[in-house]
């Protein structure tokens, strides 16, 4: 398959290449036999079409020499002056290859009696600098589709060096966060063992389901909103553990949503966050509310708290700095991170991204509400 790529390729450059010449010299056949007909010696379109060609095939075949020194003998800004001299002497030689090559077509077809001398004579004084100009043209063109293709060449090493970047920083992000949840539930088990060994028991449990789930899923920087939430669900289900009674979590995710793309363990820090300063410092119930809907070409996602709220600006730890790092990496100015207080009391965090769909999943969900509680 790809040898047959490769000799497709080929075709098709030399198909284009003769093509090019082709119609440079049908241009010019036009134009001598428009030029004839109008000084009253017309000349046949057979005749302006062959001579015309044999021109420009014999500029055809004497470009890819050109071409080829041209790639060898590039105008650097250091030391041109070498290059400057050949291309001279080159452009020279080039003019009375092809007049030779010329005279010798010109008496192979025999249409007309005249030795290979006087041909020979008469493109040397006719067509001397106008085939010096055509080496110059092929030179500079050569030159300009060489630079393009270094340029290119270029932007696509720096477009991958960025996104190799990007993907390490990303990674670098995502390491610093996993640590940073695992020590602060260890801390949490840790505490409870002298509450309640069952409940500590339990909660062991699911963090080892929990740490599978991450560790299957830390190569990828996306995943669906489903199995965020998923993975969201057995971080809950350690929180429940811890708090029982005092902690409810309502879900109003829109069926729409389920398919997006998010950042792979992006709301875990924010609702962890909510946890940690609205739920744990009071002992009243609390309630924490997880929605997801779909603006336009962007998808809202918002975790509210009916804690304390903010006093002052936020205070953002390593998961929350860190969800602000990775939002700006995968997304730029594209993406929001706003925290408000509520007027009933809490406080509400809106995330606000594209909204993209993984190619390989299939047609969004028709459109309605998802709510649950937990």
């Amino acid at each position: 398959m790809r040898n047959q790529t490769i000799i497709t390729g080929a075709w098709l450059k030399w198909t284009l290449f003769l093509g090019f010449w082709t119609l440079i010299g049908l241009s010019f056949a036009s134009q001598l036999y428009l030029t004839q007909a109008k000084l009253g010696s017309p000349v046949s379109w057979r005749s302006a079409a062959a001579r015309s060609l044999a021109d420009w095939y014999v500029f055809a075949a004497l470009s890819l020499p050109t071409m080829w020194l041209a790639r060898r003998l590039s105008f650097e800004r250091a030391g041109w002056q070498r290059p400057v001299v050949f291309h001279l002497v080159a452009s020279a030689l080039f003019s009375l290859l092809w007049m030779a090559l010329r005279a010798t077509v010109e008496v192979w077809r025999g249409e007309i009696s005249v030795s290979f001398v006087a041909v020979f004579r008469h493109a040397l004084v006719a067509t001397f600098f106008f085939n010096l100009l055509i080496y110059w043209v092929i030179v500079t063109v050569s030159h300009a589709f060489d630079y393009y293709q270094k340029f290119h060449e270029r932007e696509l090493r720096t477009a991958e060096l960025e996104r190799r970047l990007t993907e390490a920083r990303l990674q670098a992000l995502q390491m610093q966060l996993n640590p940073h949840f695992l020590f602060n539930t260890l801390h949490a088990i840790s505490a409870l063992m002298h509450q309640d060994v069952e409940a500590a028991d339990r909660m062991i449990s699911r963090l080892s389901d929990l740490l599978r789930y991450a560790l299957e899923s830390t190569d990828a920087q996306e995943v669906s909103l489903r199995q965020e939430l998923d993975f969201l669900d057995r971080y809950l289900e350690i929180e429940q553990t811890r708090f029982g009674d005092r902690l409810t979590v309502k879900k109003q995710i829109a069926a729409n949503t389920l398919d997006a793309r998010v950042p792979n363990l992006i709301l875990q820090p924010i609702l962890e966050n909510a946890i940690r300063h609205g739920i744990e410092p009071h002992a009243r119930p609390g309630r924490i509310e997880l929605r997801a809907s779909r603006d336009n070409g962007a998808l809202v996602l918002v975790v509210r708290d009916n804690g304390a709220g903010l006093q002052h600006a936020p205070d953002e730890g390593v998961g929350l700095s860190n969800t602000r790092a990775r939002l700006q990496q995968l997304y730029g100015d594209k993406q929001r991170f706003e925290f408000r207080n509520v007027a009933e009391g809490g406080l509400e965090v809106s995330l606000k991204i594209p909204f993209r769909l993984d190619a390989n999943e299939a047609a969004p969900a028709r459109s309605g509400r998802i709510s649950q509680h937990a």
